[in-house]
Protein backbone atom coordinates (compact mmCIF):
# COMPACT_ATOMS: atom_id res chain seq x y z
CA UNK A 1 0.00 0.00 0.00
CA UNK A 2 2.95 2.41 0.52
CA UNK A 3 4.13 2.06 -2.58
CA UNK A 4 0.62 3.11 -4.55
CA UNK A 5 1.40 6.99 -4.43
CA UNK A 6 4.77 6.77 -5.71
CA UNK A 7 3.44 4.66 -8.76
CA UNK A 8 0.52 7.01 -9.11
CA UNK A 9 2.88 9.84 -9.65
CA UNK A 10 5.14 7.34 -11.97
CA UNK A 11 2.19 7.06 -14.18
CA UNK A 12 0.77 10.60 -14.22
CA UNK A 13 4.30 11.83 -15.86
CA UNK A 14 4.29 9.25 -18.45
CA UNK A 15 0.72 10.25 -19.20
CA UNK A 16 1.97 13.78 -19.70
CA UNK A 17 4.55 12.93 -21.25
CA UNK A 18 2.54 10.81 -23.96
CA UNK A 19 0.05 14.09 -23.72
CA UNK A 20 2.95 16.30 -24.56
CA UNK A 21 4.25 13.85 -27.64
CA UNK A 22 1.12 13.82 -29.06
CA UNK A 23 1.01 17.60 -29.42
CA UNK A 24 3.97 17.38 -30.80
CA UNK A 25 3.43 15.51 -33.46
CA UNK A 26 0.09 16.99 -33.89
CA UNK A 27 1.62 20.39 -34.28
CA UNK A 28 4.84 18.87 -36.63
CA UNK A 29 1.98 17.01 -38.72
CA UNK A 30 0.22 20.53 -39.22
CA UNK A 31 3.49 22.61 -40.01
CA UNK A 32 4.10 20.10 -42.44
CA UNK A 33 1.10 19.91 -44.30
CA UNK A 34 0.58 23.48 -44.01
CA UNK A 35 4.37 24.21 -45.72
CA UNK A 36 3.50 21.51 -48.26
CA UNK A 37 0.11 23.49 -49.32
CA UNK A 38 2.62 26.96 -49.54
CA UNK A 39 4.91 24.79 -51.56
CA UNK A 40 1.96 24.23 -53.85
CA UNK A 41 0.39 27.22 -53.85
CA UNK A 42 3.98 28.71 -54.93
CA UNK A 43 4.14 25.83 -57.68
CA UNK A 44 0.82 27.15 -59.14
CA UNK A 45 1.94 30.89 -59.01
CA UNK A 46 5.05 30.24 -60.85
CA UNK A 47 3.26 28.10 -63.10
CA UNK A 48 0.65 30.65 -64.04
CA UNK A 49 3.75 33.31 -64.25
CA UNK A 50 5.89 31.40 -66.89
CA UNK A 51 2.21 30.99 -69.10
CA UNK A 52 1.50 34.40 -68.86
CA UNK A 53 4.99 35.64 -69.81
CA UNK A 54 4.90 33.50 -72.82
CA UNK A 55 0.91 34.28 -73.80
CA UNK A 56 2.97 37.94 -73.44
CA UNK A 57 5.86 36.93 -75.84
CA UNK A 58 3.74 34.45 -78.64
CA UNK A 59 1.13 38.17 -78.06
CA UNK A 60 4.30 40.39 -79.37
CA UNK A 61 5.80 37.89 -81.75
CA UNK A 62 2.42 38.04 -83.28
CA UNK A 63 1.92 42.25 -83.09
CA UNK A 64 5.88 42.06 -84.67
CA UNK A 65 4.90 40.24 -87.63
CA UNK A 66 1.85 42.24 -88.13
CA UNK A 67 3.86 45.32 -88.37
CA UNK A 68 6.49 43.95 -90.59
CA UNK A 69 3.82 43.29 -93.16
CA UNK A 70 2.44 46.47 -92.97
CA UNK A 71 5.23 48.26 -93.53
CA UNK A 72 5.84 45.96 -96.52
CA UNK A 73 2.10 47.19 -97.40
CA UNK A 74 2.66 50.78 -97.28
CA UNK A 75 6.20 51.26 -98.65
CA UNK A 76 4.65 48.98 -101.83
CA UNK A 77 2.28 51.51 -101.93
CA UNK A 78 4.39 54.69 -102.36
CA UNK A 79 3.58 55.63 -98.21
CA UNK A 80 5.77 57.20 -95.26
CA UNK A 81 6.69 54.57 -93.08
CA UNK A 82 8.54 56.34 -90.65
CA UNK A 83 5.95 56.35 -87.69
CA UNK A 84 5.65 52.62 -88.37
CA UNK A 85 9.63 51.83 -88.46
CA UNK A 86 9.69 53.52 -84.53
CA UNK A 87 6.75 51.49 -83.53
CA UNK A 88 9.30 48.68 -84.52
CA UNK A 89 12.16 49.95 -82.65
CA UNK A 90 9.94 50.26 -79.32
CA UNK A 91 8.86 46.95 -79.98
CA UNK A 92 11.60 45.24 -80.27
CA UNK A 93 12.84 47.06 -77.18
CA UNK A 94 10.04 45.71 -75.19
CA UNK A 95 10.44 42.50 -76.57
CA UNK A 96 13.90 42.72 -75.43
CA UNK A 97 12.81 43.84 -71.93
CA UNK A 98 10.50 40.94 -71.39
CA UNK A 99 13.15 38.33 -72.29
CA UNK A 100 15.72 39.99 -69.66
CA UNK A 101 13.37 40.99 -66.90
CA UNK A 102 13.25 39.45 -63.53
CA UNK A 103 10.34 42.30 -62.40
CA UNK A 104 8.01 42.45 -64.70
CA UNK A 105 4.60 44.08 -64.89
CA UNK A 106 2.33 41.64 -67.11
CA UNK A 107 -0.33 44.11 -66.78
CA UNK A 108 2.10 46.41 -68.11
CA UNK A 109 2.40 44.75 -70.76
CA UNK A 110 -1.04 44.38 -71.77
CA UNK A 111 -1.51 47.59 -72.20
CA UNK A 112 1.02 48.05 -74.25
CA UNK A 113 -0.29 45.37 -76.82
CA UNK A 114 -3.73 47.03 -76.66
CA UNK A 115 -1.41 50.14 -77.77
CA UNK A 116 -0.24 48.24 -80.52
CA UNK A 117 -3.14 46.32 -81.55
CA UNK A 118 -5.14 49.95 -81.77
CA UNK A 119 -1.45 51.18 -83.57
CA UNK A 120 -1.87 48.41 -86.17
CA UNK A 121 -6.00 49.12 -86.70
CA UNK A 122 -5.18 52.97 -87.32
CA UNK A 123 -2.43 51.72 -89.87
CA UNK A 124 -5.19 49.27 -91.74
CA UNK A 125 -7.20 52.37 -91.92
CA UNK A 126 -4.02 54.41 -93.74
CA UNK A 127 -3.35 51.20 -95.93
CA UNK A 128 -7.00 50.91 -96.83
CA UNK A 129 -6.46 54.96 -97.92
CA UNK A 130 -3.45 54.18 -100.01
CA UNK A 131 -4.80 51.23 -101.72
CA UNK A 132 -7.66 53.83 -102.68
CA UNK A 133 -5.43 56.41 -104.13
CA UNK A 134 -3.36 53.96 -105.94
CA UNK A 135 -6.56 52.51 -107.65
CA UNK A 136 -7.42 55.98 -108.56
CA UNK A 137 -4.28 57.07 -109.73
CA UNK A 138 -4.03 53.84 -111.52
CA UNK A 139 -6.97 54.70 -113.33
CA UNK A 140 -6.25 58.81 -114.14
CA UNK A 141 -2.64 57.66 -115.56
CA UNK A 142 -4.74 54.95 -117.55
CA UNK A 143 -6.79 57.91 -119.11
CA UNK A 144 -3.84 59.91 -119.38
CA UNK A 145 -2.41 57.17 -121.57
CA UNK A 146 -4.97 56.64 -123.57
CA UNK A 147 -5.05 60.77 -123.93
CA UNK A 148 -1.41 60.48 -124.69
CA UNK A 149 -2.29 57.79 -127.38
CA UNK A 150 -4.94 59.66 -128.98
CA UNK A 151 -2.66 62.90 -128.95
CA UNK A 152 0.51 61.22 -130.59
CA UNK A 153 -2.06 59.29 -132.98
CA UNK A 154 -3.02 62.61 -133.89
CA UNK A 155 0.53 64.06 -134.04
CA UNK A 156 1.63 61.78 -136.25
CA UNK A 157 -1.74 61.96 -138.86
CA UNK A 158 -0.86 65.53 -138.40
CA UNK A 159 2.77 64.45 -139.33
CA UNK A 160 2.09 62.72 -142.16
CA UNK A 161 -0.08 65.41 -143.13
CA UNK A 162 2.43 67.55 -143.46
CA UNK A 163 5.02 65.37 -144.72
CA UNK A 164 2.56 64.64 -147.80
CA UNK A 165 2.16 68.22 -147.89
CA UNK A 166 5.82 69.11 -147.84
CA UNK A 167 6.23 65.90 -150.83
CA UNK A 168 3.38 67.63 -153.06
CA UNK A 169 5.07 70.65 -152.64
CA UNK A 170 8.36 69.68 -153.30
CA UNK A 171 6.88 67.70 -156.26
CA UNK A 172 4.90 70.56 -157.48
CA UNK A 173 7.98 72.85 -157.14
CA UNK A 174 10.28 70.23 -159.12
CA UNK A 175 7.98 70.33 -161.83
CA UNK A 176 7.47 74.13 -161.86
CA UNK A 177 11.46 74.51 -161.50
CA UNK A 178 11.57 71.74 -164.71
CA UNK A 179 9.03 73.60 -166.45
CA UNK A 180 10.34 76.99 -165.72
CA UNK A 181 14.09 75.38 -166.90
CA UNK A 182 16.33 76.06 -170.00
CA UNK A 183 15.39 73.82 -173.41
CA UNK A 184 18.07 73.97 -176.19
CA UNK A 185 17.73 72.64 -179.69
CA UNK A 186 19.03 72.46 -182.53
CA UNK A 187 22.02 71.14 -180.93
CA UNK A 188 25.07 70.99 -183.56
CA UNK A 189 28.69 70.50 -182.91
CA UNK A 190 31.28 71.86 -186.16
CA UNK A 191 34.71 70.89 -186.63
CA UNK A 192 37.40 74.24 -186.43
CA UNK A 193 40.99 73.48 -188.08
CA UNK A 194 43.49 74.99 -186.95
CA UNK A 195 43.11 77.76 -189.38
CA UNK A 196 39.56 78.89 -187.68
CA UNK A 197 37.86 76.93 -191.09
CA UNK A 198 34.40 75.74 -189.55
CA UNK A 199 33.85 72.27 -191.49
CA UNK A 200 30.08 70.55 -191.00
CA UNK A 201 30.16 66.96 -191.78
CA UNK A 202 28.78 63.87 -190.51
CA UNK A 203 32.32 63.05 -189.24
CA UNK A 204 36.04 64.27 -188.42
CA UNK A 205 39.20 63.89 -188.97
CA UNK A 206 41.22 64.12 -186.08
CA UNK A 207 44.36 65.28 -187.14
CA UNK A 208 41.97 68.18 -188.64
CA UNK A 209 40.26 68.56 -185.23
CA UNK A 210 41.60 71.97 -183.44
CA UNK A 211 38.67 72.85 -181.82
CA UNK A 212 34.74 71.96 -181.86
CA UNK A 213 32.54 74.72 -182.19
CA UNK A 214 28.99 73.87 -180.27
CA UNK A 215 25.85 75.98 -181.39
CA UNK A 216 22.08 75.90 -180.31
CA UNK A 217 19.18 77.72 -180.18
CA UNK A 218 17.54 78.50 -176.28
CA UNK A 219 13.73 78.26 -176.49
CA UNK A 220 11.65 80.51 -175.48
CA UNK A 221 9.69 79.55 -171.95
CA UNK A 222 8.00 82.52 -170.18
CA UNK A 223 7.91 80.24 -167.10
CA UNK A 224 12.27 80.83 -167.03
CA UNK A 225 13.53 84.36 -165.69
CA UNK A 226 15.07 86.59 -168.05
CA UNK A 227 18.98 86.39 -166.62
CA UNK A 228 22.33 85.46 -167.17
CA UNK A 229 22.18 81.26 -167.24
CA UNK A 230 25.16 79.22 -166.44
CA UNK A 231 25.27 76.32 -169.13
CA UNK A 232 27.46 73.41 -168.48
CA UNK A 233 28.84 71.24 -171.24
CA UNK A 234 30.04 67.18 -170.80
CA UNK A 235 31.11 65.74 -174.45
CA UNK A 236 31.69 61.66 -173.55
CA UNK A 237 34.11 60.07 -175.65
CA UNK A 238 33.53 56.69 -177.29
CA UNK A 239 33.92 55.07 -174.03
CA UNK A 240 31.42 57.28 -171.86
CA UNK A 241 34.27 59.01 -169.95
CA UNK A 242 33.94 63.21 -169.65
CA UNK A 243 36.92 64.59 -172.11
CA UNK A 244 38.05 67.23 -169.47
CA UNK A 245 41.12 69.30 -168.39
CA UNK A 246 41.08 70.99 -165.19
CA UNK A 247 43.44 73.37 -165.98
CA UNK A 248 41.54 74.42 -169.02
CA UNK A 249 38.55 75.13 -167.90
CA UNK A 250 36.59 72.09 -166.75
CA UNK A 251 35.41 71.47 -163.34
CA UNK A 252 32.31 69.38 -161.48
CA UNK A 253 28.46 70.55 -160.80
CA UNK A 254 25.59 69.04 -158.85
CA UNK A 255 22.70 66.60 -161.00
CA UNK A 256 20.53 64.79 -158.97
CA UNK A 257 22.13 65.50 -155.91
CA UNK A 258 25.20 64.11 -157.33
CA UNK A 259 28.68 65.94 -158.12
CA UNK A 260 29.69 65.47 -162.00
CA UNK A 261 32.26 66.22 -164.20
CA UNK A 262 31.86 69.02 -166.59
CA UNK A 263 33.96 69.36 -169.98
CA UNK A 264 33.56 73.25 -170.44
CA UNK A 265 30.89 75.94 -169.25
CA UNK A 266 29.41 78.85 -170.63
CA UNK A 267 27.41 81.47 -169.06
CA UNK A 268 24.21 82.98 -171.17
CA UNK A 269 22.26 85.94 -171.14
CA UNK A 270 19.08 84.06 -171.44
CA UNK A 271 16.86 86.97 -173.27
CA UNK A 272 13.25 84.44 -173.93
CA UNK A 273 13.74 85.38 -177.67
CA UNK A 274 14.67 82.22 -179.55
CA UNK A 275 18.30 83.19 -179.46
CA UNK A 276 20.74 81.16 -180.46
CA UNK A 277 24.00 80.15 -178.39
CA UNK A 278 27.65 79.46 -179.76
CA UNK A 279 30.72 78.17 -177.64
CA UNK A 280 34.25 76.91 -178.85
CA UNK A 281 35.71 74.57 -177.10
CA UNK A 282 39.84 74.02 -177.34
CA UNK A 283 41.05 70.34 -176.14
CA UNK A 284 44.62 70.26 -175.37
CA UNK A 285 45.05 66.44 -176.54
CA UNK A 286 43.65 64.92 -180.24
CA UNK A 287 40.37 63.06 -180.22
CA UNK A 288 40.25 59.35 -180.65
CA UNK A 289 38.13 57.61 -183.37
CA UNK A 290 35.01 57.12 -182.84
CA UNK A 291 31.16 58.59 -181.74
CA UNK A 292 31.37 61.39 -179.43
CA UNK A 293 27.66 62.59 -177.41
CA UNK A 294 27.08 66.50 -176.01
CA UNK A 295 25.45 66.75 -172.74
CA UNK A 296 24.29 70.56 -172.22
CA UNK A 297 22.64 70.91 -168.07
CA UNK A 298 21.47 74.08 -166.70
CA UNK A 299 20.21 74.90 -163.27
CA UNK A 300 20.24 71.18 -162.64
CA UNK A 301 18.46 70.17 -165.17
CA UNK A 302 19.56 68.51 -168.94
CA UNK A 303 18.32 70.92 -171.41
CA UNK A 304 19.54 69.29 -174.55
CA UNK A 305 22.21 67.06 -176.21
CA UNK A 306 23.97 66.26 -179.81
CA UNK A 307 26.51 64.53 -181.26
CA UNK A 308 29.85 64.54 -183.76
CA UNK A 309 31.82 61.47 -184.56
CA UNK A 310 35.88 61.35 -185.23
CA UNK A 311 37.25 58.85 -187.83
Amino acid sequence: MENNPQKSRTNGALLAALIIMTGLAGVSSYLYFDQKKVSENQEVTISERVEELSTTRVKLDSISTALDAKIAEVQKLGGDVTELEKMKVQLEQDKAALRKGNRISLAKYEAKIKQYEAFLVEKDTLIANLQRENVTLASNVKVLDEENTGLKTERQRLADSVTTVVSQNQELSTKVTRAAALKAQNVKVFAVNAKGKVKDDDSYKAKRLDKIKLVYTLLDNPLTKEEPKDVFVRVLDPTGAVVSDMANGSGTFTVDGNETIYTTKQTVNYTNNGQNVELMYTRGIPYKPGKYTVELYSEGFRIGSGEFAVR
